[in-house]
């Protein structure tokens, strides 16, 4: 697959797998968890999803493990959003970024800007 293509697919997964794990899954596990990037192989088959999470190792370790549970639910509503030849697996990491926890807020705060907004609300 084409270099290009490769980044947009990733950007596409990454934009649907946010809104799908911040707004719909209820899961108490992934209340503070954000995707922060995407990577898809150039084949489109495996796709390597690093997520930011909160808290201490166990309460991380069982978001990672609710992601990793949910793989199944996720790579079918993504089947269903994207017009894709061949939807991902998806295989979740801890992303290791020491200021994690500011990326966490600056992925709340735009994905809350992007939200869209009742309109009777001022």
């Amino acid at each position: 697959m084409d270099e290009r293509r490769t980044l947009r697919v990733s950007e596409a997964v990454r934009e649907e797998l946010a809104e799908i794990i911040t707004f719909e899954m209820e899961d108490p596990r992934l209340v503070d968890v954000a995707v922060s990037e995407v990577h898809v192989s150039p084949d489109s088959r495996h796709a390597t999803v690093k997520v930011v999470t909160r808290g201490d190792q166990h309460t991380q370790n069982q978001a990672l493990a609710a992601l990793a549970h949910a793989s199944g639910y996720l790579r079918r509503e993504l089947a269903f959003r994207l017009q894709l030849r061949h939807v991902p697996e998806l295989h979740f990491e801890r992303e290791k970024n020491p200021d994690a926890d500011s990326r966490i807020d600056f992925l709340l705060r735009r994905a809350k800007k992007s939200r869209p907004r009742d309109e009777k609300q001022p």
